[in-house]
């Protein structure tokens, strides 16, 4: 459980709406803010320098607000909790509620609101590329995840070459795996790594078949996801050395939430 840095009540006069004269005159603005972080170093050492600075936070959110113009408090709240993700290391996560009391609507309302939460995510990537400068193909990937604002690479394993899986005649494999942190949501995350793909010329014309640059989440935090379009874990991924080793070479005790097995026990069984 994390410890908490609360605020309440930060007034903001700022030129967000949809209305033209909204942008143009501006309005009050109310946020409240719950930011999720760990106390315990700036505890033991009684040192500000080891915790987040709330007053640099409100310093931070006012002149955001004010830098920007967004037509729905939607978008206004959204990039605001990811700017304070992005602006203070300590901070893990951001529960945000943005308050609209002088809303332009012809009934008398205290506010009006939007509130969301936004947090740093553990994911697990697959790399593999079999046409072409193969290495460079991943290099390439790992550093199109890494130059994407809303994420942060922490490990990469060693590239390995590896047999096709499938029926598909096609050459070796090169293949690797990264953790990252990162607040995009699932799908938002599988379509930035389709435009990485898509970059390197990724062409999806044959099942497990021949790519220049295939990018696949494995795992995002112990998430189940099952759907036509997204299937969190990787369904086949106990079943694969290919993914099972590079990843147990950087995270082996990181555990498959439905099967409640470590990454370096599903390799040893495999």
């Amino acid at each position: 459980m994390m410890d908490t840095i609360i605020i309440k009540g930060l007034e903001v006069f700022a030129n967000h709406g949809v209305l033209e004269e909204e942008n143009r005159i501006g309005q009050k603005f109310i946020i409240d803010a719950e930011l999720y972080t760990d106390f315990s170093d700036a505890v033991k050492n009684d040192d500000i320098s080891a915790s987040t600075d709330y007053s640099a936070v409100c310093e931070k959110v006012t002149a955001f607000m004010q830098e920007n113009t967004f037509r729905l408090i939607e978008t206004a709240a959204a990039k605001t909790a990811c700017m304070l993700l992005d602006e203070f290391p300590g901070i893990r996560g951001v529960k945000l509620e943005l308050k609209k009391p002088w809303a332009p609507i012809r009934m008398t309302v205290e506010y009006a609101s939007v509130r969301l939460e936004k947090k740093w995510h553990t994911v697990c990537v697959a790399l593999g590329s079999n046409i072409g400068d193969k290495e460079a193909y991943l290099n390439a990937g790992v550093k199109g995840i890494s130059e994407l604002k809303e994420c942060r690479v922490l490990k990469v394993s060693d590239f390995i070459e590896t047999l096709p899986y499938g029926n598909v005649g096609q050459a070796d494999f090169l293949n690797g795996a990264l953790i990252m942190e990162t607040y995009l949501e699932p799908y938002e995350l599988l379509s930035a790594l389709h435009d990485i793909e898509n970059s390197c010329g990724r062409k999806r014309t044959v099942h497990w078949g021949p790519r220049t640059l295939d990018l696949d989440i494995i795992l995002y935090d112990s998430e189940i996801i099952d759907t036509p379009e997204l299937v969190i874990p990787h369904y086949d991924m106990q079943n694969r050395k290919f993914v099972l080793a590079p990843l147990a070479q950087i995270a082996p005790y990181m555990r498959h939430p439905v099967l409640n097995k470590t990454i370096s026990r599903l390799l040893q069984e495999l």
